[in-house]
């Protein structure tokens, strides 16, 4: 039987758990399921727990093998877990010699629910880690689009964030090794790459010569004039380049949708937060970028109940909704998270956080609809997915009222808004 997969979390996430897939193949591994972990909120590593419970019951002759964020902050809390066979760290599990060793039935099968926790763990000190390699998906395997890692880490540390603990520092693949998994994934079909990483827009800055973001995405387009498609994944408005400025504004292959890293809109929050942004610098960034590519349009992640925030706080964060224009709003209650600065300070009584967090919710559907609603009658270029569904330039959900092959780019018009997509013929 073929090894199962889990994952939780982010595109990073989603990229990482095909290159197990294909490791854990390669080193010729079976019957076992591996669960990819997030630690971003404490939801995450719950539905986490309860996954690896699941699939226990589900087959109780199958080791389970837990790794990725909350495997590499909490390893002793998923060793302790008797339905856990292994726990691996976030550098161990894109290693190749971890799925050989697990391969061999002695190493993985001998561990029973009595076993010493400790004799679990495989988890390095991930601060140590060096270098990032450009990891992929298989373009037209599970996905319509390609997906490329080309930054791992982050060297800031926001008060909420546990990331850096899981993640590590900053650190970038080189230039010329993700030029060349990109022409591999246009090789293999991809009309779209997204490029995704921790903190994607400090790719090369680790070192005072590095590229920036912009020259990366630059040579990309440069060496791949075939590729009809680039889409940027997370960015923070703040360390945007003039190079990728300049990009956004005039080069048609990169897609006019960008998602940033807002998290709050009131000052005193992102200061208590160390954010490295102000409320003005979000609102001028996006109004900047629309007046040099009027098409664009604005995703962003915002927490709800942060530690000490009041209601006039939380009303400077939903206005930021309508200020910076936003289309796609990723609303997250506030999650204290063991080890964190914020953790410490004096919380928002819970009812409110999910008070608040529904409301920002409300807010973030109307912007939705509002953005759906200006696109009804409006010509498309749209990348088809499974399902008769597709993408288009600015990532609207359109949804075919035919059958369409995955994987092409058709000109369309939609004709009706239905739900968080829209209709076209």
């Amino acid at each position: 039987m073929a090894v199962e997969l889990v994952t939780f979390g982010c595109r990073l996430n989603l990229v990482e758990s095909e290159t197990i897939e294909r490791q854990a193949f390669a080193a010729g591994l079976s019957d076992v399921a591996v669960i990819n972990t997030c630690a971003v909120t404490a939801e995450a590593v719950r539905q986490a727990g309860q996954a690896i419970r699941r699939l226990a019951r589900e087959n109780p002759e199958r080791p389970i093998v837990v790794t990725g964020c909350a495997a590499q902050i909490e390893p002793a809390r998923f060793a302790a877990m008797p339905e856990v066979a292994r726990v691996l760290g976030n550098a161990e599990k894109l290693d190749m010699a971890s799925w050989r060793a697990l391969a061999n039935s002695n190493s993985l099968r001998a561990t029973s629910p009595d076993s010493d926790p400790a004799g679990k763990i495989a988890v390095g000190d991930i601060m140590q880690a060096q270098g990032a390699t450009p990891h992929r998906t298989q373009a037209l395997g599970q996905h319509t689009r390609g997906f490329l890692q080309v930054q791992n880490g982050c060297d800031h540390r926001c008060t909420f964030c546990v990331i850096p603990l899981g993640r590590g520092n900053a650190r970038s693949a080189p230039v010329g090794e993700v030029v060349a998994q990109a022409r591999r994934l246009v090789e293999e079909g991809a009309s779209e790459i997204v490029l995704t990483g921790v903190d994607l827009t400090s790719y090369g800055r680790e070192r005072s010569d590095g590229p920036t973001l912009g020259a990366l995405v630059r040579s990309i387009l440069v060496a791949l004039p075939e590729l009809k498609r680039l889409r940027l994944s997370s960015l923070d408005a703040v360390e945007v380049d003039d190079d990728l400025r300049r990009l956004i504004a005039g080069e048609p292959r990169l897609m006019p949708h960008l998602h940033l890293s807002l998290q709050a809109g009131d000052d005193l929050v992102l200061k208590r937060m160390k954010r490295r942004h102000s409320r003005a610098d979000a609102v001028r960034f996006c109004s900047e970028m629309r007046s040099l590519r009027p098409e664009i349009v604005f995703g962003a992640d915002l927490i709800a109940g942060f530690p000490t925030e009041d209601e006039a706080m939380f009303s400077r964060t939903l206005g930021l909704i309508e200020e910076c224009g936003l289309s796609y709003v990723h609303g997250f209650p506030f999650s204290a998270r063991p080890g964190t600065p914020a953790a410490r300070m004096p919380q928002v009584a819970g009812s409110e956080i999910k008070q608040r967090a529904a409301r920002l919710r409300e807010a973030a559907e109307a912007a939705h609809a509002r953005h759906l609603a200006a696109r009804v009658g409006r010509r498309l270029s749209v990348l088809t997915e499974r399902g008769d569904t597709g993408r288009a330039e600015d990532f609207t959900l359109v949804r075919f009222g035919r059958s369409v092959a995955p994987g092409q780019i058709l000109p369309v018009t939609a004709h009706a808004q239905a739900g968080k997509s829209l209709l076209a013929a």
